[in-house]
């Protein structure tokens, strides 16, 4: 099953991007043997000021056909993360060809594009900046893939 980081904005080089392409890496080799991977991310960019309505037209043209869409929204549901990887596994185990992920901008995602998910994810009630979501979701995606592979990484 593919995953696919739909995300606003451009990561520039440094240690974000540093850290975001290596859990990515870390789930593509782990992940692989579990049904899971490639990982990718498309990041769109509204150049022309459309505000959070054109960025969800962006995010929509990006999530694969047929994939299972998360949200990441305050609004959304705290998870563990063994009950993030069952959910993920689930996923793949119903024969989902992919499951997208999506981030919105600075001033989140736009609410029709949050309705249309299957699933809102919230990494806790406090606000995080969309550029270290990426790096947190990435993190989460390894653990999970860890936690399914059954290796010491996840300590609970």
């Amino acid at each position: 099953m593919r995953v696919q980081l739909c995300v606003v904005g451009r990561l520039k080089a440094g240690p974000e991007a540093d850290l975001v392409s290596d859990y990515l890496s870390r789930f593509d080799r782990t992940g692989r043997a579990l049904g899971l991977g490639p990982a990718s991310v498309t990041e769109v960019e509204d150049r022309k000021g459309g505000g959070m309505m054109a960025e969800a037209a962006l995010l929509s043209r990006a999530i694969p056909d047929g994939a299972h869409v998360i949200a990441l929204d305050e609004r959304g549901r705290t998870a563990t993360s063994p009950d993030f990887a069952k959910h993920l596994a689930d996923q793949r185990d119903a024969g989902r060809p992919a499951v997208a992920f999506l981030i919105g901008g600075a001033d989140g995602l736009d609410p029709s594009l949050r309705d249309r998910a299957d699933a809102l994810l919230s990494f806790g009630p406090m606000v995080w900046p969309h550029m270290l979501v990426r790096v947190m979701l990435a993190e989460q995606l390894y653990r999970a893939a860890q936690i399914l592979a059954g290796t010491p990484y996840h300590r609970a």
